[in-house]
């Protein structure tokens, strides 16, 4: 297939800001329409981005004839039903985290890919970025032996400020909240990482309880959804892990996994608060040693780099789903992947309401829905 593909954009915030330009930057792609609920705001996007088509309906969007596949950025409230009609119209689709605002909702969405024989792929950038792939190699390896002890911290200060305006990531049934923003990559890597998960409990907390109302002067809306969260989980291969998010703490200290075993220690981390790509350093040391920095390999690079961080490894998100488009071949991170991250989130809503720990089921039985 030499042909562009053509994609629909659903979603402007991020759609706009990362979505258009990966789209347009990359070779295979041809962004050939766009959708805003406000059609003068879907028109002026598209004018500015020399964009052919605008709609105000899904519908409409999917039976553009130079529409093949769809990304989505909304909100999550709107993911379901909005990947809903694009799969059953035989789109393939990109899906921004968090999935759904269900496991049961996204194993929905699996399954009709499933039937439709379309490519549906999660954009968990991560996996694609140079400092982390060379931290899977390692981990690979078996660098640190067998492992003891791993220990994330995400600590941002993005809504640290009590002054930011309220809006849906505020609310909870909203699928705003910190464990839905960043919980859904972090659920995602540690699968990719480390392998599935047995049992889990969390706590899920609200610093800042309401926000300035930004569309009545001087009044405040109440905020339920989660700023901080402290998730212990136990690997399948017995390994304790402890995750810790929150995006209300000044000085955080950025974005660390630290990996214990008896061999030695692996820690990738940053401290970038302004961009949660750039800035990922790798170090290792053997048991005895000291930690030492290492170079990421000039294989893994990036073959360019953008003023947004997150751009680069949204390129090679595409290069995935076009890859799959190509060869219909699922492509990972699929809608399974996916499912299994939103699935982690539900239980450690569970297990933060119960004050117990959750077992994990069985994931193969949960997707074909016997569970």
């Amino acid at each position: 297939m030499n042909k562009e593909i053509g994609v629909a954009i659903i979603g402007t915030g991020f759609g706009e800001k990362i979505h258009i330009p990966g789209f347009q930057l990359h070779p295979k792609t041809k962004v050939t329409s766009v959708y805003h609920r406000d059609i003068n705001k879907a028109k002026a996007i598209a004018q500015t981005h020399n964009i052919q088509e605008s709609c105000d309906r899904i519908e409409d969007i999917l039976k553009l004839p130079n529409v093949e596949a769809v990304s989505i950025s909304t909100p999550p409230f709107l993911h379901y039903e909005m990947a809903k009609q694009v799969l059953e119209s035989g789109k393939h689709l990109l899906l921004e985290k968090p999935m759904t605002l269900s496991a049961k909702e996204g194993r929905e969405l699996y399954q009709i890919a499933g039937a439709k024989g379309v490519i549906a792929m999660m954009d968990f950038e991560y996996r694609f970025v140079p400092a982390w792939q060379r931290f899977a190699e390692y981990l690979a390896e078996e660098y640190v032996g067998k492992k003891r002890l791993i220990k994330i911290d995400w600590l941002v200060s993005s809504r640290a400020d009590a002054q930011r305006p309220w809006n849906w990531y505020a609310q909870k049934d909203r699928g705003g909240g910190v464990l839905g923003a960043v919980g859904s990559h972090a659920f995602d890597y540690i699968s990719w990482l480390f392998g599935p998960i047995r049992q889990l409990v969390a706590q899920l907390s609200t610093a800042i309880p309401e926000r300035p109302d930004p569309t009545a002067n001087g009044s405040k809306k109440p905020v339920d959804a989660d700023d901080t969260c402290l998730v212990l989980l136990e690997l399948a291969d017995g390994t304790p892990c402890q995750l810790t998010i929150s995006s209300v703490t000044y000085q955080g200290r950025g974005h660390f996994v630290e990996v214990y075993g008896d061999r030695g220690t692996l820690i990738l981390g940053s401290d970038n608060q302004k961009d949660y790509v750039h800035g990922f350093r790798l170090w290792t040391g053997l048991a005895g040693e000291a930690l030492t920095e290492v170079e990421i390999p000039k294989r893994l690079e990036f073959p360019q780099t953008y003023p947004d961080g997150r751009l680069a490894p949204f390129i090679r998100v595409i290069d995935r789903w076009v890859e799959g488009i190509e060869t219909g071949k699922v492509t990972i991170p699929s809608l399974k992947e996916g499912v299994y991250s939103q699935l982690l989130m539900d239980l450690s809503h569970q297990s933060h309401q119960t004050g117990c720990w959750v077992q994990v089921p069985d994931f193969d039985r949960f997707l074909a829905g016997n569970s």
